[in-house]
């Protein structure tokens, strides 16, 4: 990229677009944007330079502004061309998206056009007031107005969900679309499939927490530690005192995990046991089974249990003539 320079850098500036700040900054590394800000004023005064001049300049490894430029690039804000990195224009690329073919509704349309519903665009507003101080981005309208047609929530469950994002892991579009997808799957449309929802959530939620507490666990659970413990309360239907009881059951164990103990609470779905007290009685019945098994196959033979050899008169003769000698 080569462009003229106009004048002293003292009296000049570089100018950010206000797409990069509210569309892109706020997932973005730090060192992501450190680089994209510096290649923005490269760009504005037709410098050259490399890849190992701008992490000298900016005091980062030749590798991170490397990754850094590679990230940019997959985000569709520069572009490589022959020796050259191009700055894309942000407000043009907004324009295009709004413009495009239509698969989804344009962020006025995401707004006004929803006369239909008055409803949708005061949520839509109170969104933007409350979550984004009155500045979220056009990419954003036409987001909520796509997730509404796709999941079908009530306006409730809209913001719901922005509050619950907001509330956890912040307003990332992909985290927000997980925690949507996952809600979807649920059946949520409105706020009481919601609450119901919360009320398992916060129940399962309790259930984790004990179960760290009862296994001595110095950690937070994994994805698949969690998915375990999902299973055990949606699918077996077993609540804290049942899964306490296999719990128990790894005092026995050196390293007990997961596996072993969800083996035992689905021997006990597949067996359809559903209280403490026929768990207790079938656990009884087999130990007590397994007791009689070891027995009978540990069993030594006992005396006269088998067939005594024989000798006649000739052999004791022949054996006391012997000892006579």
């Amino acid at each position: 990229m080569y462009f003229q320079e106009f004048k002293s850098v003292l009296y000049s500036d570089t100018l950010v677009p206000d797409i990069f700040i509210s569309e892109y900054l706020p997932s973005m590394p730090c060192e992501h944007v450190k680089v994209y800000l510096y290649c923005l004023f490269l760009s504005k005064y037709n410098k050259k330079a490399t890849t190992e001049d701008i992490s000298k300049t900016l005091g980062m490894g030749y590798d991170s502004v490397s990754n850094a430029i590679s990230a940019l690039e997959n985000l569709g804000i520069v572009g490589r061309k022959d020796n050259s990195i191009a700055i894309f224009d942000l407000k043009e690329k907004e324009i295009n998206k709004i413009y495009r073919l239509k698969t989804t509704s344009t962020p006025e349309e995401a707004l006004f056009s929803s006369e239909r519903n008055n409803k949708r665009r005061e949520t839509i507003a109170a969104i933007n007031k409350n979550f984004f101080q009155g500045l979220m981005s056009p990419s954003w309208y036409t987001n909520i107005d796509a997730w509404f047609d796709k999941y079908k929530f009530e306006e409730d469950v809209m913001y719901a969900l922005f509050q619950h994002c907001y509330d956890h892991r912040g307003l990332s579009p992909n985290y927000i679309v997980k925690v949507a997808d996952n809600w979807h799957s649920k059946k949520i449309i409105n706020s009481f499939d919601l609450d119901e929802y919360f009320i398992q959530y916060q129940k399962i939620r309790d259930i984790k927490l004990k179960t760290v507490k009862k296994l001595n666990l110095n950690r937070f659970l994994t994805e698949y530690e969690e998915d375990y413990i999902d299973n055990w309360v949606e699918n077996f239907r077993f609540s804290f005192e049942i899964i306490d009881l296999a719990l128990k059951k790894t005092t026995s164990k050196t390293n007990p995990n997961f596996n072993y103990i969800n083996a035992i609470l689905k021997d006990w779905a597949d067996n359809n046991l559903k209280t403490k007290e026929e768990i207790i009685e079938y656990e009884k019945i087999k130990k007590k089974n397994y007791g009689k098994k070891q027995s009978q196959d540990t069993t030594v033979p006992q005396r006269d249990n088998f067939e005594q050899r024989k000798y006649d008169d000739e052999y004791y003769d022949k054996f006391f003539s012997n000892t006579g000698k």
